[in-house]
């Protein structure tokens, strides 16, 4: 087969750490691999299509769910027409984690539990050796059209609006201090930095036939069932079921947004009357007004501002587990 391709976020850290770890383990087992460490945003996306397009059928990630993220639009084709759902480039191909980030959320949610780095590793050394269906999983990928729904992405975990978007801009601009603290730390003061600056907006939701209306704190569209560092956003999501998951929050006070900041990672946000959680395959989320356009997280990456619609493509990427 062709050989493995490893990309590895050059500007994380964490990352940078362990790839001298993970390159000795995997020439120790005999797998023969290319790398290629990233120099700016995007970097990943252009390295895999690139990759794949010359027959490459196993990419590997090292770093996090934004490097992840990154990797994984590079297995599509984006159509002329953003409203046409892009094609896989090499539908064999399979895109396999090494998670050294900072939540690291669509790892733990493929295995179920947090896993270390090493069993990564052994898992894609299997796979290098056998390569078959048996050492991949079919998911589900949200794909996405934002700024007035021209600029396209994909999304494999979840992408939150408001607060959620507010946050996550406010991860990726941490500085060191911030960067030596967990994932869930680093999330949790980012949320409370973004309360405190967040207004409500009027905002409108369709999830296929079904709209509805308000003044609402945050908007998610959810596919994994962890995101934001260990958050159960939907506690009933699936990353393969053919649905994606729309969270809601509409009328919480700074207060009651705090409260529910600390039950979120066990979902116990869900029973709060005012959280509303709907299923479908397709949804738009719109604002009324340009100065209240929401700024859109995707995978811990700001991708632009609503409005923006949601489409799941069931089973469209293989992931080596």
């Amino acid at each position: 087969m062709k050989p493995l391709l490893i990309i590895v976020n050059n500007a994380a850290a964490k990352a940078r750490h362990a790839w001298p770890n993970v390159k000795d383990q995997l020439l120790a087992g005999g797998v023969e691999f290319d790398v290629h460490e990233t120099t700016h945003a995007g970097d990943a996306t252009a390295k895999a299509q690139a990759a794949l397009k010359t027959g490459v059928t196993t990419i590997a990630t090292v770093g996090g769910d934004g490097t992840l993220s990154e990797a994984a639009q590079g297995f599509f084709q984006f159509a002329e027409n953003p409203e046409r759902l892009p094609a896989l480039i090499n539908p064999a191909a399979s895109l396999a984690i090494l998670p050294a980030g900072t939540g690291d959320d669509f790892a733990r949610g493929l295995m179920g539990r947090r896993e270390t780095l090493r069993h990564w590793i052994d898992v894609l050394m299997a796979h290098c050796r056998n390569e078959n269906a048996e050492t991949t999983r079919q998911t589900d990928v949200l794909y996405g059209t934002c700024d007035n729904y021209r600029t396209p992405f994909i999304c494999l975990n979840a992408s939150t609006m408001g607060i959620g978007g507010e946050t996550a801009g406010r991860v990726a601009r941490q500085g060191k201090l911030m960067r030596s603290f967990s994932g869930e730390a680093r999330f949790a003061a980012a949320a409370l930095a973004g309360l405190l600056a967040w207004r409500e907006r009027r905002v409108r939701i369709t999830v296929d036939e079904e709209t509805f209306a308000g003044e609402m704190n945050l908007a998610a569209v959810v596919n994994g069932l962890y995101a934001g560092g260990g958050m159960m956003l939907s506690p009933q999501a699936e990353i393969d079921d053919g649905k994606l998951d729309v969270v809601s929050a509409s009328g919480l006070s700074r207060a009651q947004v705090m409260r529910e900041l600390a039950r979120i990672h066990k979902g116990g946000h869900v029973v709060n009357p005012k959280v509303r959680i709907l299923q479908g395959t397709r949804v738009r989320i719109e604002t009324f007004k340009p100065e209240d356009a929401m700024p859109i997280e995707a995978d811990g990456n700001v991708r632009g501002f609503t409005p923006v619609e949601f489409r799941v493509m069931p089973g469209a990427l293989k992931f080596v587990v």
